[in-house]
């Protein structure tokens, strides 16, 4: 189309609520470089009246299949999904078939089966497809992924992610409708804020073989979805890693540990240390004549180095992948690992059982069903009054009242 043509990626973008407003604003003042903005879509009114002074000329739509069929007339290249998440398989399928390309927000969707449909849909058109794990930009992690893939730590034997420095207050909950509900959300805190943490973890060592968890809904706000879970995970090869979040402790702590064979990553603080051994622990566990002996180790310091917003650097990596064929940092398929991770422990907790990955077609179904009898329990509720389950524009993905956030996007240290 004519802006790609010219050096330009002319976006739409669907779903301007809090993080699309950040990704439209950031677009309209120039600020990603290779990206125009071509128009925008929302179902709240009152947020359409505003956008003529927030972004003078740009077109405004009210549905999100008006904008997808203007494409051409409007001279769009590509769309950037950022609806609620129920909603984004199927929007970006629409996309996709409109010969769109796509970047959508994390995750993926709500259920994996759908978002297998919508990556196929992705490789059928042979159009770009990111999604925004804003996170793998950070220096840290992509020097302990750089580590790990050289080989040098040797197997992998163990990790442990605490995070519950996702602190969120009841406004929070409360702030859209579509929030804290398996209606409109599918789900809490494994589906809102730790997708993030999930993508690094699985980047960093891979999909587990299963996963036994225990996620607790409701167990520190007035929601019907999780705000704390615990996962365990056992990996191919022998591996093993727990994987504990939460949006209900404060003050809250960002912890990952990764253990080798030759030494451990982790990663703190803003603080990445590499501590390397100096003989490998099998060796000397087999051949060492002492019994309490401690290997030598050296330590490796980095810090966090980050100068730009990940968001940012996402965008115009999405930018310079369509116009330049740049290879993306976060290639939506990266969305299928990180569901089916999310999907599973879902799964595994409300059935009590081990779930295997990748998810068979028969724990897709199963997952399904047990999704929508959550949703239907609080359409119930809603009928009978319960406030726990009167969401407001629960079903209609309603924008809800704006909430103020202090550094809601950046890595959680």
């Amino acid at each position: 189309m004519a802006d790609s043509v010219a050096g330009f990626l002319n976006v739409g973008i669907i779903g301007v609520g809090n993080i699309g407003t950040v990704h439209a604003s950031a677009v309209f003042r120039g600020a990603i470089r290779g990206m125009r903005l071509g128009a925008l879509c929302d179902i709240d009114g009152a947020k359409r009246e505003r956008f003529s002074d927030m972004f003078p000329g740009v077109p405004v739509y009210a549905d999100a299949r008006k904008l997808i069929a203007d494409a051409p007339e409007l001279g769009l290249d590509a769309v950037i999904v950022s609806v609620p998440h129920r909603l984004h398989a199927e929007i970006a399928t629409a996309a996709f078939n409109a010969g769109l390309h796509v970047l959508s927000e994390k995750p993926a969707d709500v259920e994996y089966s759908k978002a297998l449909l919508m990556n196929d849909a992705a490789v059928r058109s042979g159009k770009v497809f990111g999604i925004m794990f804003n996170q793998r930009t950070d220096p840290l992690f992509r020097k302990a992924k750089e580590i790990i893939a050289s080989g040098e730590l040797g197997a992998f034997k163990r990790s442990s992610w605490i995070i519950t420095n996702w602190y969120r207050t009841q406004a929070y909950y409360e702030s859209s409708g579509w929030r804290a509900t398996w209606i409109g959300e599918g789900g809490g805190v494994l589906l809102n804020q730790a997708p993030h943490n999930i993508d690094i973890w699985l980047w960093l060592l891979g999909l587990p073989s299963r996963v036994r968890a225990f996620c607790y809904e409701g167990k520190y706000h007035r929601i019907t979805v999780e705000d704390d879970a615990t996962v365990y995970a056992e990996f191919p090869g022998g591996g093993t890693g727990v994987f504990v979040t939460s949006t209900g402790e404060a003050p809250g702590v960002n912890r990952l540990e990764l253990s080798f064979e030759n030494g451990r990553l982790i990663l703190e603080n803003g603080q990445l240390s590499v501590l390397r051994l100096g003989i490998s622990e099998r060796e000397l566990c087999f051949t060492s004549k002492e019994s309490f002996v401690q290997p030598p180790v050296t330590e490796e310091v980095f810090t966090d180095t980050c100068v730009r917003d990940g968001h940012e650097l996402i965008l115009e990596n999405f930018a310079s992948a369509v116009l330049g064929g740049d290879e993306l940092i976060s290639p939506g398929s990266a969305g299928l690992s990180e569901l089916a991770f999310s999907n599973a422990a879902f799964l595994s907790s409300w059935t009590g059982d081990w779930v295997e990955l990748p998810l068979s077609e028969a724990d897709q179904k199963r997952f399904s069903a047990m999704l929508e009898e959550k949703r239907e329990t609080e359409r119930l509720c809603r009928r009978a009054g319960s406030t726990d389950g009167d969401r407001r524009d629960a079903d209609s993905g309603g924008s809800g009242n704006a909430v103020n956030y202090s550094e809601r996007w950046t890595t959680r240290w």
